[in-house]
């Protein structure tokens, strides 16, 4: 029988890294800490801590950061998408972080292609925690701006071309035969978009504006209700095109649950990543069950059968993540 606490991430127990990027030393991003829930990430420090590393063809992230702490401007190689789980957080575009700005609180997602430099600051009064999502098994590396090199420098970091970091403040020395990342490109800065604030709207859903359904394969049962956030449109699922709706590889659905509310046994063909937001749920799966609670991760595996209880007194929030631009529907037994 598979044992479901190999698939559970509690908020209370996510182990962070501290030094897992080449800006963790840089003022103002030395208190940030970066969470490997699923799949390898993008860290560059060994030591990260990988919850789950069954592929799913996503990876799951989080970010946790004190009011004032910033990310360095950075990025992908696939599209960042990210659940403002708690605080208030400003994103901000170029790579000497002064194109566009903009300010999402608690529900609020953002999707950032891979072509806009970003970093992110918690400009709230209290810790903030961000609910991360990157496409692919393997991520790829960070492209951080040329400033974040300088100061890393200063601080005694220094990034390997395959991706790691070298402490010099620790005695470490860059290894024989291993060559320095070269600091990012007038090329590459020229390969990325200007994107100002009011364009950044274009990449946000916020909470306000989602299009609840109670009409579709999930949606039909009281007290239930569902939202496409990212992805295009799926006649599988019954949903339309969310607002983010060009091809991730993945998507981001809402599901909404009022107290008593069931989502009975049904199976899927591919996982599925579920994320409290906010409320608490029962989730059963191939005869074990598990309550999760606000901050909680919990992975289901392919093809088993799983529903889901709303056991809490207050109206249940998930953020649910699934391979594939147009996963299959669901199949009740």
């Amino acid at each position: 029988m598979m044992t479901l606490e190999n698939r559970l991430i509690r908020y209370a127990d996510l182990k962070p890294c501290t030094n897992a990027f080449i800006d963790t030393r840089s003022p103002g991003s030395d208190k940030k800490e970066n969470f490997t829930l699923i799949g390898p990430g993008v860290a560059e420090n060994p030591d990260q801590h990988v919850h789950i590393s069954i592929p799913h063809g996503f990876n799951i992230g989080g970010a946790r950061q004190p009011a004032g702490c910033l990310n360095s401007q950075h990025s992908h190689l696939t599209e960042e998408v990210f659940v403002v789980h708690s605080g208030t957080w400003a994103f901000i575009s170029g790579v000497n972080a002064d194109d566009g700005k903009i300010v999402l609180t608690e529900g609020d997602i953002i999707s950032i292609p891979m072509d806009i430099f970003r970093g992110f600051e918690n400009v709230g009064d209290d810790i903030g925690y961000l609910h991360a999502v990157l496409g692919g098994d393997d991520p790829g590396r960070v492209l951080w701006a040329p400033q974040v090199f300088d100061l890393a420098d200063q601080y005694g970091l220094i990034l390997m071309e395959d991706g790691s970091l070298v402490d010099t403040t620790l005695g470490q020395s860059v290894p024989a035969g291993k060559k320095l990342m070269p600091v990012t490109s007038a090329e590459q800065i020229a390969q990325h978009r200007v994107v100002d604030s009011e364009a950044m709207e274009s990449i946000v859903q916020r909470t306000d504006t989602f299009n609840w359904t109670s009409n579709n394969a999930l949606a039909q049962f009281d007290g239930v209700e569902e939202v496409a956030l990212v992805g295009p449109e799926n006649t599988a699922e019954d949903l339309p095109a969310g607002k983010l709706n060009w091809s991730h590889k993945f998507v981001v659905r809402g599901l909404k649950m009022q107290p008593a509310a069931v989502v009975p046994a049904h199976i899927r063909d591919e996982e599925e990543v579920i994320f409290i937001q906010k409320g608490q749920v029962e989730i059963s799966v191939d005869g074990e069950s598990v309550v999760l609670g606000k901050g909680d991760t919990f992975t289901t595996p392919i093809g088993a059968t799983r529903s889901f209880a709303q056991t809490g007194e207050q109206e249940c929030i998930l953020y649910i993540t699934r391979r594939n631009d147009k996963p299959q529907a669901p199949k009740f037994v």
